[in-house]
This record gives C-alpha cells, structure tokens and sequence, in this order.
C-alpha cells in the first residue's frame, strides 16, 4: 500500500475543496453528492450525533445557511493506497474565539470519493 500516491492524492484534494467550497456556501446538493448515501455514514458535530444520510440532510436543510465562512488554518489530507483517505483540519471563524476542528474518512466508492464518516468539534485557542 503506497500513501499519498499521487493520483489519489489529487484527486481526493479535488473533492475536499468542492467539500469546503459547498459547505461555505451552503450548497447542499454538492454536499449531499459527497457524502456517501447510506444509513452508515456517521457525523458528529458540537451538538448533534447524525446517524445516516438522512439524519445527516435534515440537519443541514435546518441550520442556519449564513455565518459559514472560516478559515482554514491547518490542514492535512492523507490517502492509503487509492481508495481510503483521512482529512483533517483546523478552522477559525471571525468572532469565534474558539479552534474548530474537523476529521472526515474518505473512501473511493463506485470511483468517487466520498466522506463516510466526519466529526466537527470546538477547542480553546
């Protein structure tokens, strides 16, 4: 198994800046599309443990679509072999005196990354 090998890398670099770009404009069709559509997939969040993709849509269609924007301050994207994939990062908002981080689990399914699995936290600076 090679890490970072670098067509998998690219191409799940590729679908983490479509991730960030629909999450900060709220774009939920695109954000849909990458996480994997099924009862497994997994996300925690500050105040929410989501259990499926539908869990995962109802949350987003009812939280607020405005204030998303952030700033990415760290970030690390690390693929095994072609079709498994870890990312993670560290995010500020404006007027947020708190960290935020992020974990997702991307795999390659039907030749498309998909995020199966993430959890969004808060830390202190």
């Amino acid at each position: 198994m090679q890490v970072n090998q670098a067509d998998a890398w690219a191409s799940l670099n590729q679908a983490f800046e479509r991730y960030e770009a629909a999450l900060v404009s709220n774009d939920l069709a695109v954000l849909d599309e990458l996480f994997w559509q099924s009862p497994h997939t997994v996300r925690y969040g500050p105040t929410e443990h989501l259990y499926g993709t539908q869990q995962i849509q109802v949350f987003r269609q009812q939280r607020p679509s405005t204030g998303l924007q952030r700033r990415i301050c760290e970030r690390s994207l690390t693929s095994f072999g072609t079709d498994a994939a870890v990312a993670h990062m560290v995010f500020h908002r404006d007027g947020v005196q708190r960290a935020g981080r992020q974990t997702q689990t991307w795999m390659r399914l039907d030749g498309q990354w998909r995020i199966v699995s993430a959890h969004v936290s808060w830390g202190d600076l």
